[in-house]
């Protein structure tokens, strides 16, 4: 594996998994019995594909049978870049490297979503230094206002008592010294 990412075949099995569900469903959907795919030979393609157990090959406009004991036709048979099935718009290689780029884009856009996810919970644990130093700065204003009230009290209270109006703890206190 090079070392700059993945190589073009990760996303292969994918496809290849893709492709054989394609190949399932189609033929769970069988054209008529009796229609045999060799019939269609030299005929067009869309008549040659309206039985899905058949595949075109446009080198040499055959139709033939699926061989559906392979997930790809083989090569003997007809090359990848020439094979249709199921639309005559779509050959088997394109249809291998378009599965082959979605796969590796969703694989590439979990990694990416799972990456965040990470680094997101990473951060929410531990407070970031502008977060701490916010704390800290709030914690010191608290405190020098409490400062600035008690002295603020404490001159209340001297002028208070140098004028008579100081409220005392205990107003029975007046009478124990006597």
């Amino acid at each position: 594996m090079a070392p700059g990412g993945p190589t073009p075949r990760s996303g292969l099995p994918l496809g290849g998994a893709a492709l054989l569900l394609l190949l399932v469903s189609a033929a769970a959907a069988q054209g008529p019995p009796g229609a045999a795919c060799s019939q269609n030979t030299n005929k067009t393609c869309e008549e040659c594909l309206k039985n899905v157990s058949c595949l075109w090959c446009n080198t040499n406009k055959a139709c033939l049978d699926y061989p559906v004991t392979k997930v790809l036709p083989p090569a003997s048979l007809c090359k990848l870049s020439s094979a249709r099935w199921g639309v005559c718009w779509v050959n088997f290689e394109a249809l291998i490297i378009a599965m082959s780029v979605m796969g590796g884009t969703v694989l590439l856009g979990i990694a990416v979503c799972c990456c965040c996810c990470c680094c997101r919970r990473k951060r929410s644990r531990k407070p970031d230094k502008s977060d701490e130093r916010a704390m800290r700065e709030r914690e010191e204003r608290r405190i020098r206002q409490e400062e600035r009230r008690a002295e603020m009290k404490s001159r209340h209270d001297e002028i208070r008592k140098k004028y008579g109006l100081f409220k005392e703890e205990n107003p029975y206190a007046r009478f124990e010294n006597n």
